[in-house]
Order: structure tokens, then sequence, then C-alpha cells
């Protein structure tokens, strides 16, 4: 594919060679001669002078070195634009394969795929254009959209609901119970009827291996645009604001709320019963136990303000230092009044 016919495509300005054939994009360090790269982040400019690629995706034409370039106002959302042209997905073509059970009472929308050993149970409903892939399990009354994508193994549990355009990567399990037990006399544990349900809102995606459990009454919920990456938990009665965004190894304790354009970095944790407003940013491995102002930037475990954070951290390590240097004061400074005590005055005089 021609240079020019991919900033056509994307509504680029080109710099340079527009005939030159593209074959693929790849990472800046990675792409050969005829692949397009792409440079989102200024921290790895330098790395423009050494690429193999044939031309670049970026903010701002490259001056010092002769490559050719399509100049974008958001280069990393372009390259992925351009991604697409060169790679897509296996798609099924529609069917329900023999191998499938779908109870008599199930209603699946047209062009569907239902791949083998999957199970639909009684009075689901799906839209159009599902793909349902080997082993996925939906359970009795559960209520999905259109172009519902369910990978292998995943499993959609019962009466829950699910909006348009939702994904669920490998071993998704949506509307597990929620971990509740009350506690009797002798220390045992009583299993709590999970009542509620799980709500998936449309444009959704939910990588492998996550688990969004049902509420215990009422529901949990995943608004729109939200993307969940791998490994994710999201307790019982927690609200996911529109357009958040959870990294791997997040967990949520029951009913916390995170408002719209919350970011939660890899193996962030909240404590529950507790509210990340709008905009938060809560950077990896940090502990929230207790609400996070919109628009804040928090970090640490007990989480507090990342600037303070980093602060801290600087000077952790130098802390058996400073104790060191404590205690040597402290020592001289005993010493010193136990002299004043005793009258040395030349002493006192000196060390003062």
């Amino acid at each position: 594919m021609k240079l020019r016919e991919i900033a056509e495509y994307l509504g680029c300005e080109l710099v340079g060679e527009g005939d030159i054939e593209i074959t693929g994009v790849a990472g800046i360090e990675q792409a050969g001669p005829t692949e397009l790269t792409f440079l989102a982040n200024p921290k790895y400019a330098p790395k423009v002078r050494h690429t193999r690629a044939a031309a670049i995706l970026v903010s701002q034409p490259v001056r010092d070195h002769p490559i050719a370039s399509l100049v974008s106002s958001n280069p990393y959302l372009d390259f992925a634009r351009a991604l697409e042209l060169f790679y897509q997905p296996p798609r099924p073509a529609p069917g329900i394969h023999p191998w499938a059970s779908i109870a008599p009472s199930a209603r699946i929308g047209e062009d569907a795929y239902v791949g083998p050993f999957a199970v639909i149970g009684e009075d689901v409903v799906i839209g159009r254009n599902a793909r349902i892939y080997p082993h996925v399990v939906i359970y009795q009354g559960a209520r999905i959209g259109d172009d519902f994508c369910a990978h292998s193994h995943a499993v959609v549990r019962e009466f829950c609901r699910i909006g348009h355009r939702v994904t669920l990567g490998n071993g998704v399990v949506v509307g597990g119970d929620g971990f509740g037990f009350a506690r009797r006399s002798d220390g045992s544990h009583y299993k709590i009827v999970q009542s509620g349900i799980t709500v998936i809102e449309d444009d959704v995606e939910i990588q492998s291996l996550c688990s969004i459990d049902r509420a215990t009454v009422g529901e949990t919920r995943v608004k729109r645009g939200a993307k969940i990456d791998s490994l994710v938990q999201v307790g019982h009665a927690c609200v996911v604001g529109e357009n958040c965004i959870l990294c791997a190894q997040v967990g949520l304790a029951g009913s916390t709320v995170l408002e719209r354009n919350v970011l939660l970095a890899g193996q962030a944790g909240a404590a529950g019963h507790l509210t990340i407003h709008q905009g938060a940013v809560v950077y990896a491995q940090a502990g929230v136990g207790g609400d996070v102002a919109a628009g804040a930037t928090v970090a640490g475990s007990p989480a507090f303000d990342a600037a303070q954070w980093r602060r801290a951290v600087t000077a952790f390590p130098k802390l058996p230092e400073m104790l060191k240097t404590m205690r040597e004061l402290k020592m001289r400074l005993e010493e010193l009044e136990r002299r004043i005590a005793a009258g040395d005055t030349q002493a006192t005089s000196q060390e003062r």
C-alpha cells in the first residue's frame, strides 16, 4: 500500500515521498525498511535517528532525518488505525456448530456464530452478529446486545445484562458470586445468596481472566466505554464509570465507585465502600483506603498525593543512614548533658 494512500485514509499531512510501498507497521526499534512506525512520546525522539522504518507517524515533521512523515494530532491513535489496514483478526463465518448446546427458549439474532461446545441456557436473548467461541457458557436469563464477542471459556452468569459491542476475553466471568458470608456464633460462615446481577454497558472490553462479581442485592455495573485489562477483579456492588481504565491485577473491594475517566494502574487496589472521583489517577500498586478527589493523582499504600509520595520514596533508601546519624547525635547529646551535670565547664563551652 502506498504511503500517500495511508495518509489519505488517516487524514494526515504527508511530508516526504508518497510513493513508498508500505507492507506493515511496527514499533520504532523493530520496523523494517518497508514498514510504518510512530512516535507518540517525545522522550523516545532520539530513537528516530536509528530506526530502519520507511515512514513515521509523528506530531511534528522530522527535520533532521531523511524519513517520510505522516503528521498527526494523535500519532498513537492513527498508528492503531493504520494497523487495521494490514491485520484483521480472523472472524468465523456465521453459523451454529452442531456440537453447541442451545436451549429451546434461547433467542439468538441473525448472523451469529456459535462454536462447538458452547452452552446457551434457557431464556437467553442475544442480539445480532454475535461471536460465541467454543466452550463459552451463558446461563439462564442473560440479556446480551448486538455485536457481542465472547472468547473461549468466558462465562455470563444467570440474569446478567450486557449491552452492545461488548468483548469478553478468554476466561472472563461476568456475574460470579460476590464474596458474601455471615458469621455464625460458632465461628463458621453462612453463605449469603447473591441475588443481584452484573450489568455491562455498551462498548466495554474485558480482557482475559477477569471476574466481575454480581451484587448481593441490586447490581454491579461497568459503564459505557470502560476497558478492563487481564486479571482484574471487580467486587460485588461496585460501579466502574464511563471510559475508566483498569490495568492488570487491579482489585476493587465491594461497593467501590469509580466515576468517569478514572485510571487505575497495575496492581492498584481499593478497600471498598469508597469513591474515586472523576479523572483521578491511581499509580501502580497503590492501596486506596478512602475517597480520592476529582482529578487527583495518588500513589503508595495507603495512597496519598503522588508528588509527596515521590519525595517520600526518594528519602526512603536514606532512612537507615539518617537513623544512624540521629542515634549518634543522641549519644553525643546525652554525653554532653552528663558532663554538664558533672560540672565540666570547659567541655560545655566547647561543645555548645
